[in-house]
Order: C-alpha cells, then structure tokens, then sequence
C-alpha cells in the first residue's frame, strides 16, 4: 500500500495552507498550460486520480463532463472533497494507486496531478488506465520533474557570489527519495523523464504533448515568487492518447 501521507494531520494542516489548496486550480500557476492539453470534455466521463479536494473534479463539470469520479487514497482529502462538493455529477471513493482497478473503456478522460511521483512503479498504472479508457481517450498528468526529485537533498545550492543553482545529482540512480516537506518522511520516487514516456508508450499510449513547465514573465510579473521557477523545471505536464 502506498504511504498515506496526506492523512498524517501535521501534512494535511501544512497543505491547507498552500495557496492552491484555498484557492483551487487558478492557484495554480501551471494550471493554464495544462488547460491547454486537455481535450472538449463535453458530455465526457472523467476520472481524476488522486483527487485532493477535488478542484479538478468540479472544473471538469464546469466544463460540460457528464460524470466524474475522484480517487484519493487519503480518507481526510475526501472527506474535504465531499464538503466543498455539492453536484451529484461527481462521486469520490477511496483507492490507492498502486491497486488501482478501472472499468474497461469506461471513461473519456483520465487525469491525474501531481500523484504519480509517489508510486514506485509506474508500469502496473499506466496500464490500467490504457484499458479504462475509451479508444482515442486522453490520459493528461502532472508529475514533479526528474531534475526536481533526483537529488537526495533537494534544495538550492549558493555560491561565494550568492548565484543560485539547484543540485542535479543521483539522477540515474532511480528509486525512492525522502523529504521532509510539510512533514518529515514523506516518501517520493525519483524516475528518469525517460523511464515515464517509455512506461507511456509500453502501455499503447501515444504521447501528444511533453511539458516541462515553467512561469511565463507575466506570471512572474504578477508573483515575483515565480521567478526562481524558471531555474529548473519543478513538474512536467504530459498528455496522452490511447
């Protein structure tokens, strides 16, 4: 089973706190990029794995989905969803990923954001889903990037001169890394960008657009935050088509 580090309540106060979780996908400076990849989800069947508070869930609906069924293996997102949810279009359930069981050709459109990072091991994942989906169905995710999770401190490094570089190291060496981000222990796992395209197309997907995200100036702009994003790639965005 997965860690279920989302129900530990030191992570789940600090990822209250993040502006994504109080504000939703327009938080989210990548969110419009990955509006981009997705297909018209009129009429579609959606399912949104690793669903949190379920922003994607009601976005999709908003957006003409016929139904929607949020995933998340932590029992305090859901509950979290099901507060802020009031459509009967949308369903949650519990599930952990790394059992992930789908319907055959039951859906349209499977998403995922920023989840996959915390299998280890993609293959048995990608495959269900491949077989979940409707022919020419869309598969759109979000993962943190290789060059982001494959230090085994993740951090900034400075120099005499105060530039700032970000540590790429160990990053052949794959497998599992912990950080202790909002709190300590939390398990990730490191992959090559060419270990997930290849698990892509291993699966029968055909990859349709990569995207190694970072702001753009009127982001950065409007939250000088941003501007050290564009340093090094911290996700990567990737769609894909049965």
């Amino acid at each position: 089973m997965s860690q279920n580090i989302y129900d530990n309540q030191a992570f789940f106060d600090g990822y209250a706190q993040l502006p994504r979780s109080q504000f939703g996908l327009e938080a989210a400076p990548e969110w419009a990029s990955i509006q981009a990849m997705l297909p018209d989800l009129s009429g579609k069947r959606v399912i949104d794995l690793g669903c949190g508070y379920g922003w994607f869930c009601r976005s999709a609906r908003e957006a003409g989905a016929a139904e929607v069924l949020g995933v998340d293996l932590s029992e305090k997102m859901l509950a979290r969803a099901r507060e802020l949810t009031d459509d009967n279009g949308i369903s949650y359930q519990r599930g952990d990923l790394e059992q992930l069981a789908l319907p055959s050709q039951a859906t349209d459109l499977v998403y995922s954001q920023l989840a996959l990072h915390y299998l280890p091991d993609l293959a048995p994942v990608f495959a269900t889903i491949y077989q979940a989906l409707q022919p020419g169905g869309w598969f759109v995710f979000t993962t943190e990037h290789p060059i982001y999770t494959c230090s085994v401190r993740q951090g900034w490094l400075t120099d005499d001169e105060g530039q700032r570089s970000w540590a790429v190291n160990n990053y052949q060496n794959e497998g599992k890394r912990v950080s202790n981000w909002l709190a300590d222990g939390v398990v990730k796992y490191h992959r090559t960008l060419g270990t997930t395209l290849n698990a892509l197309m291993a699966a029968g997907f055909a990859i349709r657009h990569v995207n190694e995200w970072g702001p753009t100036a009127e982001q950065i702009e409007a939250n000088p935050a941003l501007a050290e994003e564009v340093e090094r790639p911290m996700m990567v965005l990737v769609s894909a088509q049965r």
